[in-house]
């Protein structure tokens, strides 16, 4: 075979290589991106959820006392669905959201005075340190992308 034949089909094959090569980097990357982003919806989510059955419960506590243990079904099954993806942080943050409901329930009712005053201390937003700790997750999960 001619030098200049080799070199062609050598270059060519190179060439060919180094494209596929890149191609598939190019949707491995893209994969990635959108596992990291389908992540993201489904943390944002199971939190948001959390986050709503913790604030009508904790509602609920401060004027009433429990009268059904069912009542913490829907929150516990929800702290179970964080234990499964969440950091650290985040979930400890949710179990002493829970743990500060359940308190609340076995302590005395509020009366809307007492809860007037509640929330002009400041004290009432329980579910501020679990959204911070959500917050903080998330944008290091946004970050990998």
């Amino acid at each position: 075979m001619d030098l200049k034949v080799v070199s062609v089909l050598l270059g060519t094959l190179v060439g060919v290589t180094a494209t596929v090569f890149i191609a598939w980097i190019n949707q491995k990357t893209l994969n990635n991106r959108e596992l990291i982003r389908d992540e993201m919806r489904i943390r944002q989510t199971l939190y948001g959820e959390f986050i709503t059955e913790s604030a009508k419960l904790l509602m609920d506590a401060f004027q009433h006392a429990l009268e059904k243990p069912e009542t913490f079904v829907p929150i516990f099954a929800l702290i179970n669905r964080i234990r499964l993806c969440a950091t650290q942080p985040v979930l400890t943050e949710a179990e002493r959201l829970v743990l500060r409901i359940t308190e609340q329930y076995f302590s005395n009712n509020l009366s809307v005075q007492d809860l007037r005053q509640l929330v002009g201390s400041g004290e009432v937003d329980a579910l501020k340190a679990f959204g911070e700790a959500c917050r903080a997750e998330l944008n290091s999960v946004q970050a990998r992308l």
